[in-house]
C-alpha cells in the first residue's frame, strides 16, 4: 500500500476518533472544572454571608423557638407533679413512677462521652400535713424510714434553705409550686479539675382529702435535663454538641427570672450555694476582683451593671416578655446577643419575666475569623481539585490518542489484509486503448 494512502487512513481514523471522543472529554472536563470555580466562588461568599444572616435573623428565631420548648418542657414536668397526687402513696407506686419518666442526656463515663437515657426526677417523696417525709424514693430506691426527715424547717431540707412544702402548702388543689434552680456552688478551681455543677428544681404540690388538707406531693427534676437546651447547642451551627465551648464565644445560656445565670458552659457562673446553704454572690463593681480572685464568679445578668453595661439592658428587656437582638463592643470584641424569654408563668413565676430567658451569643471577630478559615479551606479543596481535574485530562488525552493510534493501525492493517494487492494498484490504462 502507498505510503500516501496509509498516512491518510491513518488520519482520517484519529481525526473521527478527535471529534468522537476527545472533543467530548475536553467539554464535560471544561465544565466541571467551571463548576468547581463557580460553586467554590458562591460558596466562599456564602460562608460568610450566610452566617451573617444567621447572625442577624436564624439566630434570633432559634432563641424564641429554644425559650418556647423551654416552656413546654416544664410544663409537661407540671402535669407530671400534678399526676402524681393520683397516684397510690406508696414506695412501690412511686418507684414504678419515676421508671418511666427518663430522657436522654450526654454524660461522661469511663468509655468517654455517651448518649443515655437517664431519669428526669432524682427523688419523689410525699410529705404529711406536718412537713415530715412519709416516702421518699431516691436514686431509684426508697429511702429507710430513720433517713426520712422534716422539711417544714428549710434548715432540715438537703440544701438547708429549702422552702418547697412551705410554698405548696399555700396553694390550691391543681398548683404546682417550682423552685428556682439550686445546688451547691462549683468554683473555678473545682470546674478545671473536672467538677460539674448539679443543680435540681423542686416540682411540689400539694395533696387534699375530704376533710383538707393532707400533705405534699414532691418531685425534684435533675437540672441537667434542662440545661441541655442551652449547653449542647452551638447559635450558628445547626448541629447538636456534646457542649459547647465557651472560649469561642459562640455559645448559648441560660437565665432566671431574678437574672441569675442558671445554665452556662463554664459551670462557675452558675448560681449556687456554699456548704451552709447560704447563697454564693454574685460578682457586681465593687466586689468583682475579689471574687476573681476567689474563683468565685456568679453571675447575675442584673447586678452585673458596670462590668458588662450591655448585659443589664439585654436582661431587662428579656425579662419584660421581649425577645431581641444586640450588638455591642466589649473589651475590644464585637458580641452579638439574640435573646427571648421563656414563657412559663406560675405562682412563683408570673408574668411578664416568667421562668427567666435564653441567650445565644456570638463573638463577631472570633465568628469572622473561623468564617474566613472555612472559605480559605473550601478555595484550597477547589484549587486541588482542579488540579486533579488537569491531571487525569492530560493522562486521559495521552491515554486515548495512544488508542486513536493503535485503532488506525488496526484498522489499516485489517483493510489491507481484506483488498488484493491488484486492487490496491490498478492497473494503468493508454487513452488510445
Amino acid at each position: 500500500m502507498p505510503e500516501t494512502i496509509k498516512g491518510s487512513r491513518i488520519l482520517t481514523v484519529a481525526r473521527l476518533f478527535f471529534l468522537l471522543v476527545v472533543i467530548p472529554l475536553l467539554l464535560i472536563s471544561s465544565l466541571i472544572a467551571f463548576s468547581i470555580v463557580h460553586f467554590g466562588g458562591m460558596s466562599k461568599s456564602g460562608t460568610v454571608s450566610a452566617l451573617d444572616q444567621k447572625s442577624q435573623s436564624e439566630i434570633q428565631m432559634r432563641a424564641v423557638d429554644l425559650g418556647q420548648n423551654i416552656a413546654d418542657f416544664l410544663r409537661e414536668r407540671q402535669k407530671d407533679a400534678l399526676i402524681a397526687t393520683i397516684i397510690p402513696a406508696t414506695a412501690s407506686a412511686y418507684k414504678e413512677f419515676l421508671a418511666t419518666k427518663t430522657s436522654a442526656l450526654w454524660v461522661k463515663t469511663d468509655e468517654g462521652i455517651v448518649k443515655e437515657q437517664l431519669p428526669l426526677y432524682l427523688e419523689m417523696s410525699f410529705i404529711d400535713r406536718s412537713g415530715r417525709e412519709v416516702i421518699k424514693i431516691q436514686d431509684g430506691k426508697p429511702v429507710p424510714g430513720t433517713a426520712l426527715v422534716d422539711v417544714s424547717d428549710p434548715a432540715g431540707t438537703t440544701y438547708k434553705n429549702e422552702d418547697y412544702f412551705l410554698k405548696a402548702r399555700s396553694l390550691d388543689k391543681g398548683q404546682v409550686y417550682v423552685s428556682h434552680v439550686t445546688g451547691w456552688y462549683v468554683n473555678k478551681a473545682e470546674y478545671e479539675q473536672g467538677k460539674r455543677f448539679k443543680g435540681i428544681i423542686r416540682m411540689a404540690t400539694p395533696l387534699f382529702d375530704k376533710q383538707g388538707f393532707i400533705g405534699v406531693v414532691s418531685l425534684t427534676l435533675d437540672a441537667r435535663h434542662l440545661a441541655r437546651y442551652t449547653d449542647n447547642i452551638v447559635p450558628t451551627e445547626p448541629e447538636y454538641v456534646i457542649k459547647a465551648d465557651a472560649s469561642t464565644g459562640n455559645y448559648a445560656y441560660m437565665v432566671d427570672s431574678r437574672g441569675f445565670v442558671i445554665a452556662h458552659p463554664l459551670d462557675y457562673h452558675i448560681t449556687g450555694l456554699y456548704p451552709d446553704g447560704t447563697p454564693v454572690p454574685a460578682v457586681n463593681p465593687v466586689n468583682y476582683d475579689e471574687m476573681k480572685k476567689r474563683g468565685e464568679e456568679v453571675i447575675n445578668l442584673i447586678t452585673i451593671d458596670g462590668i458588662d453595661p450591655a448585659l443589664p439592658e439585654i436582661a431587662r428587656e428579656a425579662l419584660q416578655g421581649k425577645p431581641g437582638i444586640k450588638t455591642y463592643t466589649f473589651e475590644g470584641h464585637t458580641k452579638m446577643v439574640a435573646y427571648a424569654p421563656i414563657p412559663f408563668y406560675t405562682e412563683g413565676y408570673p408574668k411578664p419575666a416568667g421562668f427567666g430567658f435564653v441567650a445565644l451569643g456570638v463573638d463577631v471577630e472570633k465568628f469572622n475569623e473561623q468564617a474566613k478559615l472555612a472559605s480559605e479551606k473550601i478555595e484550597k479543596e477547589g484549587q486541588v481539585w482542579l488540579a486533579t481535574i488537569v491531571i487525569i485530562l492530560f493522562g486521559a488525552m495521552v491515554i486515548l490518542f495512544s488508542i486513536a493510534a493503535i485503532l488506525a493501525k488496526g484498522i489499516n492493517r485489517s483493510i489491507a489484509s481484506e483488498v488484493p494487492p491488484e486492487a490496491q494498484r490498478p492497473p494503468q490504462y493508454d487513452d488510445e486503448d
